[in-house]
């Protein structure tokens, strides 16, 4: 059992509860535990299109033996004149967790604390934990947490966020490369450091990657950022994850998906042997029936 009722940021969970996570996941995909959820409903709320994020909760709901409620904007109230919070009091009485992936993080904490139900983050502008749940399983496959280096190369958005104090509880020794007008928020690093984390940053992508294990990057432009396009490429030059970047490594390169090829990463990378994004996308399934067997079961 968790200490946590809900799951909005990747440190809802202690260090022991994550690790204890990520094992019921190697357990559940390796087929030794059977269905935990049977006859449960999850409802799945979308502000924002996915294909990852749909796809492994309605597929992970199925195989523990419960069922997933595709809810999406046109199928809510949410903005067409009911408060969110009768929409989470309403939607808490019919099924038994909610997961949503929506654009303001307080909207989630609005759920959650109106929802009789687990509420788990999907992605928000803020953090996206359940995707560094995927990241730090494919991580820990791959290599020993305790001899392990990861560079994040590219924008302080939500993904990194998620993962550099999500490294932090596992570990994982982070050095950040962010562009100074995109770099990430000082709060993400003081969360770090309750782990006892100190993550090198940067804004020197090539110091970043050299000698690290694991290079990570995610979209420059995210949803929602379209009218930021040209500056955001302007302010990006250098940080892609190409061959003359990654040359002089032996670096594994992960990346959340989608990807937009030739921006942050070029095609040759991410259909090289180097990738391991496949994986990770994978254990977003695996991870997520762990967590949600053990917030809802």
């Amino acid at each position: 059992m968790l200490q946590t009722d809900d799951f909005l940021e990747i440190d809802d969970l202690t260090p022991a509860e994550l690790d204890h996570v990520l094992d019921r996941a190697v357990a559940i995909r390796s087929g030794d535990e059977e269905a935990r959820l049977p006859d449960q409903t999850l409802g799945m709320i979308f502000e924002k299109p996915s294909t990852r994020t749909r796809a492994s909760f309605e597929t992970g709901m199925t195989d523990l033996g419960g069922h997933a409620m595709f809810l999406g904007p046109d199928d809510l109230q949410l903005g067409h004149g009911e408060p969110l919070r009768d929409t989470a009091r309403v939607l808490g009485n019919y099924v038994d967790g909610l997961m949503a992936r929506l654009f303001d993080h307080e909207d989630l904490e609005v759920i959650a604390e109106y929802a009789d139900c687990p509420v788990i983050n999907g992605l928000t502008d803020d953090a996206h934990p359940c995707q560094t749940l995927a990241d730090l399983l494919t991580i820990h496959e791959r290599f020993d947490c305790d001899d392990v280096e990861v560079a994040w190369v590219g924008d302080g958005n939500n993904v990194g966020q998620s993962f550099v104090v999500g490294a932090a509880m596992a570990g994982i020794d982070v050095t950040v490369a962010t562009p100074p007008e995109y770099a990430m928020d000082e709060s993400v690093f003081e969360r770090a450091a309750d782990f006892g984390a100190d993550p090198d940053v940067t804004t020197d992508p090539e110091a970043a990657v050299a000698g690290a294990d694991v290079v990570y990057t995610d979209v420059w432009i995210s949803m929602g950022q379209e009218e930021q396009r040209e500056e955001k490429l302007a302010a990006f030059e250098g940080f892609q994850l190409n061959e003359d970047l990654l040359g002089g490594t032996d670096a594994k390169v992960m990346h959340c998906l989608p990807a937009h090829r030739g921006e942050e990463i070029t095609n040759d990378v991410l259909e090289s042997d180097r990738a391991i994004a496949w994986q990770q996308a994978e254990n977003r399934l695996h991870a997520q029936k762990a967590l949600l067997v053990e917030l809802m079961e």
